[in-house]
């Protein structure tokens, strides 16, 4: 099998995404329907990021997300910890300083980053109070964070389509143009098992984060949180 399970052995999740890596742009652009592109522009734009800024992007996967912030001019850090991913990203954009690296130990001193990112990412680390606790240890005090995920879509007859769609729909949309379809029977229940807005935004502040807010993306369909590391 090439899927994890919901306790996210690091192991079990590695496997999956290096098993994915392949075609993982191309199947998030179908199953989103190309709403990803939206979504990463809106984190950009929340990073804000300047020239000469450090950014650390985390689950950066193969670089799709990281490239923005290098045209932008920042000092960009893609950082993932499956190899199968980084082995793609370096082929496609080998301009990029691909970081192997895993969320609860980030290879980075504290204080290095103007701003933390991780698009997606956070509910596949095993521990994600500790990883947002990793994050902030890197980033400078005054830095920001910016966190993409899956949430809970706000009007309940919506929400009631869209757990259809992820749990009939989307697996038969991943055999035809997944290389690993499996793995995103992961993929639709992690996003069932994971809190919603409220519920996100207290785990970023009890890992120490200030001024948690967040705005709703695609009805709610995604979350986009922001924190700043206070003094």
């Amino acid at each position: 099998m090439a899927r994890a399970d919901l306790d996210k052995q690091p192991s079990d999740v590695r496997r999956m995404f290096d098993t994915v890596a392949k075609r993982y742009d191309v199947t998030n652009d179908v199953l989103s329907l190309g709403q990803d592109r939206r979504w990463r522009k809106v984190v950009l734009d929340a990073v804000d990021p300047r020239p000469g800024d450090r950014v650390l992007d985390l689950a950066a996967g193969t670089g799709t997300s990281s490239e923005p912030f290098a045209d932008r001019g920042a000092l960009v850090v893609p950082c993932d910890f499956s190899l199968g991913m980084l082995g793609v990203g370096k082929a496609a954009r080998p301009q990029l300083p691909f970081t192997a690296g895993d969320g609860t130990r980030l290879p980075f001193r504290d204080g290095t980053f103007d701003a933390v990112t991780i698009s997606f990412g956070l509910r596949n680390i095993v521990d994600p109070l500790a990883g947002l606790r990793e994050m902030r240890r890197v980033t400078r005090p005054g830095g920001r964070l910016v966190v993409c995920e899956f949430s809970h879509p706000t009007w309940a007859p919506f929400r009631t389509a869209y757990v259809e769609y992820l749990m009939r729909a989307l697996p038969p949309i991943a055999r035809a143009v997944s290389s690993a379809p499996d793995a995103y029977v992961y993929l639709a229940e992690s996003i069932r098992a994971w809190p919603d807005q409220q519920g996100l935004a207290d785990l970023v502040a009890e890992a120490g984060w200030g001024s948690v807010e967040w705005r709703n993306l695609s009805a709610g369909i995604v979350a986009l949180h922001r924190a700043v590391a206070e003094e």
